[in-house]
């Protein structure tokens, strides 16, 4: 089982408050399917409420105590039938292909209007990431960079 310091598992209630519960434990009991349900939403939320239906507080606590052992968790507050359950969500670090560049971004084009006297045209467009807005708002293929005989002759 996971430990916390007091202050940890404070600010833990305190941004436990505003959420809602993602599991619910039927009067039937805690399942292995719906075990793997709260590992799950663990993976991807780290802290999250869980209602358990049943008027036994008694198997309410081993409920509790069951799932913050098997799954490594951290208790963080019991509320009636609600479980508050904390653990570190894992980091998966996400690779970007070199061969990709960047993806395509939304800008806001804003043109004066000819006259001066009306309200200048606002359009978004969809702008791929070899491209750019020029000063006059329209879309250029961005050039590769320019390399120079003298520098590549060096060896740099």
């Amino acid at each position: 089982m996971l430990k916390l310091t007091p202050a940890e598992r404070s600010s833990l209630r305190a941004e436990a408050h505003a959420l809602s519960p993602v599991v619910i434990i039927s009067e039937d009991g805690l399942k292995p399917s719906v075990l793997k349900e709260i590992d799950n939403s663990l993976n991807s939320h780290g802290l999250i409420k869980v209602r358990v239906f049943g008027d036994d507080r008694e198997a309410r606590v081993t409920i509790y105590d069951t799932i913050c052992e098997q799954l490594n968790a951290a208790p963080i507050q019991q509320i009636g039938k609600l479980l508050v359950i904390y653990r570190p969500k894992k980091d998966a670090p996400k690779e970007r292909s070199e061969t990709r560049g960047k993806g395509m971004r939304e800008v806001t084009i804003v043109k004066p209007s000819p006259s001066g006297t009306k309200r200048p045209s606002v359009t978004k467009v969809m702008v791929k990431g070899n491209e750019r807005v020029t000063q006059g708002g329209s879309i250029k293929r961005a050039k590769p960079r320019q390399t120079s005989p003298k520098k590549s002759s060096l060896g740099r």
